[in-house]
This record gives C-alpha cells, structure tokens and sequence, in this order.
C-alpha cells in the first residue's frame, strides 16, 4: 500500500494525539510539523523526531501529500484553504468551518482541484459507537423515534492553560464538544431536517485556574448553555444539550428510543464504552463488548481508567477511500452537515424560531470489525 506523508499545522495540545497514533494505522506517516509559533514547531518535532518547518515551507514541501489542520477554530477556515491552494489534500480538526459560506468555498475548491477534505471527529468509528450501529441497522430496538444527548460539565479553564478561545465566537459547548454528538447521530441516524434551540450564558467571564495564568479572566463571548432539539430526516426527534453551566447531573450521555426497546450509549467523545438495550419488558442488558480494534483500551486516562483512544482512523481511512476511490466516512460532506446543525441552534437562540438547514448528507458506511482491521499496521 502506498503511503502518504502528513504535514501538521498546529503544535499545540491536541498534536500530540495524531504524532502518537498515526503510527498505528496503514498508509501513514508524519514527516514535518509547522507551526506560527516556530519554537513551539521545533518542540514538537524534537519531541518526535520529525522536521519543523514554516507554515509556508511545509505547505511547499515535496514530501507531504496530506496536511492536518490543528489550528484554533477560527483559522480552520483560511489555513485549510492554503492546504488546498497548495495542491494537498486536507484533514481538519472540528469543526470544518465556522459558516456554511465558507465549507461551500472549500468544497469547490477541493472540487476543482480534484483533492479531498475531511474532518474529525472519528469517535464515531469507535467499537461501542459501530456497535450500536448494528444494534440499530439489525432493528434490535425497532424504529427510532427519539432520543436525548447530553455533554454537561463546568468548562475548560479548570484545566487548560489557554482557555480563551474556547469562551469566543466559533467555540463554546456545541461548537466545540457538540461535532462529538452531531457526528454519531449522523452515523447512528442520518441528517438533520430542522433544528429549534435556547440558548443563555451563567457568566460574563471566566476565572482561570490552573497554570501560569492561574487567576486570570477570560471574556464570555458566545453561549455557553444551549438546549437544542433536532428533527431528523428519518422523523426522529431528539434533545441535544450542551453547557458548560453545569456543575453536577445524573444524565446519560446518549439514549436512542424506540418502537421495540431503548439503546444506552457512552460518550461519544470517547471510543470505547459499554452499550446497553433496555427491552418492553423491563429488562435491561449490557451487551458483550465487541472485539472491535477501535474498542480496545490502549492508554490510560487519569480519570476514567483504561481508554481506547484511535484519533486519526477518520484520517485513515481518508486516505484508504482516495486510493480505492470511494466515500470517505469523515467526508467534507458530513462535516458541513454538521456545522450547519450546530449553527443553526445557535441561530435559533438567537431568533426565537426554528431553523430549516440548507445541507444534507448521506449516513456514513458503517466500520465493521475487519474494516477496521485493515485501516491498522
């Protein structure tokens, strides 16, 4: 199989995930990393031996064929455009894009250059989240005709160092933790109709606590607690919320309900996780874990224990669907679907009325546990 050379541009946190994994995975391999910031470049090339170079020289570089986006959310836009202007292929962070305007550019251009674009999350191809997608496309629980989601925690300035941009525009509880959601209920449900939503903010700032930085404030510039609900294509309806207002709850992270039964689901922000059918009887059954390789524990988080953590699959697997010439699962596509969902319950805050989206996509193909196999060394 042949292999394609990935360029970073980004060093920041989340880097580190696609130095450690893309490794695992066939057709693969990181040969420089840029950054605005050119020691923070150098760090992380020294840290995993590869080159630093400019954002320029990188994008110039003969030998990098795929460029993965892991700027801030408000360059994703401009630095993906560059990849492409470029002449390279593009994998982005979430989200794609922070207007529907500007994933349309994207799309022609990629479009008229014959190049392809995707865009994490991949969680979505996890063992427990492809597992449930049997569960559903073998109709264990009948027709789907709600659900509910839920990401609720107190926000990111407890642990992150730099929590600024996540209180701005182009970030907050949906657009930034949101794609995790958005995205499986597009693997698990297909796309979105119309979206309805409130949306609020607890504060009008946010105290730093942890770092050097420890006490500082940083201004609340979006809606930090929105309440979305989402029909679907298919007819189903489900409550989407997301809040960084919320210091404790007994919510379940994901619930799918249907004429036969109901589905319990784990965080789709994770891999990995256990699935559960509560029955018309009463009854509740935990499913066996699959032997799915994307299930399979290989680190440990400090919180949570033993973790199954396969970032990069969705580039794989990007890059397998270019040389055989079909869909990728992380499609340009989806993504855009997704924002769209996302910025349509932001919109609907604001206005007081439903939004109807303007895009729509196609399930992705589920990742069986053979297709998976074949995206690893």
């Amino acid at each position: 199989m042949t292999t394609l050379g990935l360029g970073i541009i980004g060093c920041g946190n989340i880097s580190t995930s696609y130095l450690r994994l893309a490794p695992l995975f066939k057709g693969l391999q990181v040969r420089a990393v840029a950054d605005v910031n050119m020691d923070a470049a150098r760090a992380r090339a020294a840290e995993f031996n590869v080159q630093a170079q400019s954002v320029a020289d990188l994008l110039a570089n003969d030998a990098v064929d795929v460029v993965i986006n892991l700027t801030i959310p408000d360059a994703h836009f401009g630095v993906t455009k560059a990849i492409l202007q470029a002449g390279k292929h593009a994998y982005s962070e979430k989200p794609l894009v922070l207007s529907l305007e500007q994933g349309k550019e994207l799309r022609d251009l990629a479009a008229a250059k014959g190049l392809a674009v995707g865009c994490a999350p991949d969680t979505f191809l996890g063992g427990a989240h492809q597992q449930a997608r049997a569960v559903l496309d073998e109709g264990r629980i009948g027709t789907i005709t709600a659900g509910s989601a839920a990401v609720l925690n107190h926000g990111m300035e407890h642990w992150h160092p730099n929590p600024d941009f996540f209180f701005m525009p182009g970030a907050g509880p949906m657009l930034d933790l949101g794609p995790y959601y958005v995205a499986n209920l597009i693997n698990l449900l297909g796309p979105v109709r119309r979206v309805g939503a409130l949306t609020s903010s607890a504060q009008a700032s946010r105290t730093i606590s942890n770092g050097p930085r420890n006490g500082e404030t940083v201004p609340v510039k979006t809606p930090t607690n929105i309440h979305a609900l989402l029909e679907f294509a298919n007819g189903a309806t489900v409550n989407l919320s997301t809040s960084w207002d919320v210091w404790h709850h007994k919510r379940n992270h994901f619930e799918l309900y249907g004429t036969e039964g109901t589905l319990y689901l784990p965080d789709p922000n994770f891999f990995g996780g256990q699935i559960e059918i509560g029955h018309k009887d009463g009854t509740l059954e935990a499913l066996p874990t699959w032997e799915h390789p994307f299930g399979v524990p290989n680190q440990e988080h400090p919180q949570r224990g033993p973790l199954a953590n396969y970032r990069t699959a969705g580039l794989a697997d990007m890059v397998q669907a270019l040389m055989a010439g079909r869909d990728a699962r992380c499609s340009l596509e989806r993504a855009l679907h997704g924002v769209d969902v996302m910025l349509a319950s932001l919109t609907s805050g604001e206005t007081g009325e439903f939004v109807t989206l303007t895009t729509t996509c196609t399930r992705p193909a589920a990742l069986g546990m053979e297709e998976a196999r074949a995206l690893l060394l």
